[in-house]
């Protein structure tokens, strides 16, 4: 079996982290790596991720993580946020980095430019939202598949008061709203969720090959 595949195997949604384990410097690393080079549509990157370490804040967010433990026994708490406003100035600035990092002519960036102003421009405020959240899903998966291979455990969740993280982390003022937690660390040997098999389809009922 691919060492790949084998690590999708080990991976699985940790119900109970070893609190007294923690990430080393080199694997956080890995981690803000990963997440910053996920790709994202149009390399817009509409996306920011908090680090939590700090033992008082995590335990802050367990009661609007509906009492979830993971969130206070995980090593960090990565909290995936969206930029709540891109605007005709947001992407300027990303083709300011392409013509920066790339020294591309402004004679062949602009009419891209120009159409993702158009684009954006056209969209109310519901539909950037949801665009913006697709992005970090993308993240998410990038994240729990770094995260297998390297042996890193992961909770994913969707379950937490996005309000109550937007008061108690001030993202309101600095222009985000939470969408996704990711609490990684180390699993609990007690965590009996460890050893159970995957469920998951077979593959000839998942995958259509034409």
């Amino acid at each position: 079996m691919a060492d790949s595949l084998k690590h999708l195997k080990w991976r699985y949604a940790v119900k109970k982290f070893d609190a007294s384990k923690q990430l080393s410097e080199a694997k956080l690393t890995i981690l803000k790596q990963a997440f910053n080079l996920t790709a994202t549509s149009y390399g817009l990157q509409p996306l920011k991720m908090i680090v939590i370490k700090n033992q008082e804040l995590k335990n802050s967010l367990v009661k609007s993580s509906y009492g979830q433990q993971q969130v206070a026994d995980a090593s960090h708490v990565l909290v995936l946020c969206i930029e709540t406003k891109i605007d005709e100035a947001y992407i300027h600035n990303y083709f300011n980095l392409v013509k920066q990092l790339r020294n591309t002519p402004e004679s062949i960036t602009d009419p891209f430019k120009k159409s993702l102003i158009k684009t954006f421009a056209q969209k109310n405020a519901v539909e950037v939202k949801e665009w913006a959240t697709n992005q970090a899903y993308l993240a998410l998966g990038n994240l729990l598949t770094v995260c297998a291979v390297e042996q890193i455990d992961a909770c994913p969740m969707e379950g937490f008061i996005p309000d109550a993280y937007s008061s108690i982390l001030n993202l309101e003022e600095k222009g985000l709203e939470a969408v996704l937690v990711l609490p990684v660390g180390y699993r609990d040997t007690e965590d009996l969720f460890s050893g159970l098999a995957k469920v998951r389809k077979t593959l000839e009922e998942s995958i259509i090959e034409l």
